[in-house]
């Protein structure tokens, strides 16, 4: 994956599958995609280069990944079942809203527990999709990270 041009230059998510979510959810996927397009790594299986475009989506209640590039000469889609991210989700959204809660009125070595708690289900999350995606796309950590607080933005709707 050492290739430069093995990036992401666009990132989507489908308006369709988007659930109504709360301004700190908001602020959390556009920062997500903010700094996904900032920095990268995500290289698709089988592919020389790209850079690549990707637009999430959740059909039949599964992960879709649409991805595009210029050196692509088809779209390339992966479907992923969100079963296996379901339990890290759950538990990822309940850390998030006592997180949210506790910025308002805890006391800072509280909220820092809590949010310690969080970034653990956070890689706990990413590393899932890492070995989901594994002989599909390959993808850094921090890129894991982001395209996981993607895929819970989905999945609240899903």
């Amino acid at each position: 994956m050492s290739d430069a041009r093995n990036r992401l230059i666009d990132v989507r998510i489908d308006e369709a599958s988007l659930a109504a979510s709360s301004a700190d959810a908001e602020h959390e996927r556009r920062v997500a995609i903010f700094d996904l397009l900032e920095s990268n790594q995500f290289a698709v299986e089988g592919e020389q280069a790209g850079p690549y475009a990707l637009t999430l989506s959740i059909h039949d209640g599964r992960l879709a990944l649409q991805i595009t590039g210029e050196a692509l000469e088809q779209e390339r889609a992966f479907i992923l079942s969100l079963s296996p991210f379901r339990k890290t989700i759950k538990d990822y959204f309940f850390v998030c809203d006592s997180y949210y809660a506790a910025i308002r009125n805890a006391a800072p070595q509280q909220i820092e527990a809590i949010d310690m708690g969080r970034r653990a289900l956070h890689n706990e999350g990413s590393a899932l999709l890492m070995e989901r995606l594994k002989g599909k796309i390959e993808v850094d950590h921090d890129t894991a990270r982001r395209l996981f607080t993607l895929i819970c933005a989905l999945h609240a709707r899903a």
